[in-house]
């Protein structure tokens, strides 16, 4: 959900960011008082009601904060922080499934602790946007992932077909914190602006274990290392973080001397060489290793486009035929693990337990994972992953149609995707130039 900050927080954001960037050396001092004023809290309150999600250690949930009354509630907060009282909670550690059988764990914080740090993300992230690198793709107003595949394939049709593949261990996990802080001190004077976002990153986990006993750990304080995933500030310190890399490798000349182009989002990023991938994975690990990333070797190579291909943001890059105009092009297309996704996805919605839905409500529900679908893989030739997803689709609906009813379907009108559109209002997929990214000014 978009909200729009009040007109006073615009102002605040926009003169922080302009004051960022027309002096980069500038380091600022009151910042602190900015977190608990009340527009700034108040819209982060907003901000983090609109996302939802689940209660942290405490149990409170928006529900229970709203009968108690969110002024009240928000004027506690603010007294906390203004009073330097306030201390953060221990975060809900749960784990989220992966594509890949394996799981990955995700950090709740209580409410209070995602409003707090909403606020201070509201007031900080004019400031090191103005820092960020134009190769930084992630967690960024006006930028997206799509950027992040256009901005791929254009360097592929420039001529930088030798690619870097990279993939970091645990990168959120790793984020070593006193470089981290030493990169937030760059902009950063006000010392209980610091304070807070040092507690942040030694915040404690909870989590259960098979028989419901609580545990609790300081991995993070103990060793030193890894931001909360899950919580409002964690992208922002990831992208100031990575910020040391891709502003490192043009500092030191590598993208000029080995023709070498970083593309990053989040903790993924490709490198494009003129003929010096080699060189360019070469220097990478030692950047990585100088400021304390570790790269996963299983998973990080060095390949030659058209001959080969790599898997960026969900995309397959190589040499593809466009199946409107039969040319082949050097691009981006819905990779294979992807389409395999979603069609797992359809195949588990319209199962024999979902039978209880009627038409209207499959449909509907169906209709919304297909539009996010086409909503992001959109670029490149598409035309057979959406054929194979259809015809999935189709499938699927008929088989779950014909359980819930007790009877076959056997009429040819029921294979076709444009009679189920009409009868029933099952989306079929279709390329639409309508959407594809917009040019950034």
């Amino acid at each position: 959900m978009s909200l729009i900050p009040p007109e006073k927080l615009q102002n605040l954001q926009a003169a922080l960011h302009a004051k960022a960037k027309a002096s980069p050396e500038q380091r600022f001092h009151a910042l602190y008082d900015k977190v608990y004023r009340w527009d700034v809290l108040a819209y982060a309150y907003e901000r983090c009601r609109a996302n939802g999600g689940a209660a942290g250690v405490d149990g409170q949930r928006f529900a229970d904060i709203e009968k108690y009354g969110v002024i009240p509630w928000l004027s506690e907060l603010a007294k906390e922080l203004k009073d330097r009282t306030y201390r953060p909670s221990p975060v809900r550690r749960v784990w989220i499934p992966k594509p890949d059988g394996k799981k990955r764990p995700l950090g709740i914080p209580t409410i209070k602790d995602r409003v707090a740090q909403t606020a201070a993300m509201l007031v900080l992230e004019p400031i090191f946007e103005a820092d960020l690198q134009p190769e930084q793709y992630a967690y960024r107003v006006e930028r997206s992932a799509l950027d992040a595949v256009n901005h791929v394939r254009n360097l592929l049709n420039s001529g930088h077909t030798q690619v870097v593949d990279a993939d970091l261990s645990g990168y959120f996990d790793n984020i070593p914190h006193a470089e981290l802080m030493q990169c937030l001190r760059r902009r950063i004077v006000d010392g209980a602006m610091l304070a807070l976002l040092k507690m942040w990153l030694e915040m404690p986990v909870e989590e259960e274990d098979e028989h419901g006993n609580k545990q609790r750990t300081t991995r993070n304080k103990d060793e030193g290392k890894g931001t909360p995933q899950g919580a409002p500030i964690s992208p922002l310190l990831s992208n100031v973080y990575m910020r040391r890399f891709v502003y490192g490798w043009k500092k030191l000349g590598f993208t000029a001397q080995l023709k070498a182009h970083i593309v990053n989002y989040a903790d993924d990023f490709v490198i494009c060489c003129r003929g010096t991938a080699e060189q360019a994975a070469t220097a990478m690990r030692s950047m990585m290793s100088k400021i304390k990333l570790t790269v996963n070797e299983t998973k990080t190579h060095v390949c030659e486009v058209p001959a080969e291909t790599f898997d960026f943001l969900g995309y397959t890059f190589g040499e593809h035929r466009s199946a409107r105009t039969k040319r082949k092009l050097l691009c981006g297309a819905p990779s294979a693990k992807r389409i395999v996704r979603v069609c797992d996805k359809i195949s588990a919605m319209t199962g024999r337990e979902h039978g209880y839905l009627s038409e209207d409500e499959m449909v509907k529900e169906l209709n919304l994972v297909l539009k996010g679908w086409a909503g992001y893989f959109c670029l490149g030739p598409v035309s057979d992953a959406y054929r194979k997803i259809n015809s999935h689709v189709r499938y699927r609906f008929r088989r779950w149609w014909e359980t819930k009813h007790k009877t076959l379907q056997r009429a040819p009108h029921w294979y076709w995707s444009s009679w189920l559109e009409e009868a029933f209002g099952l989306r079929q997929l279709k390329w639409d130039p309508s959407r594809l990214p917009r040019a950034k000014a």
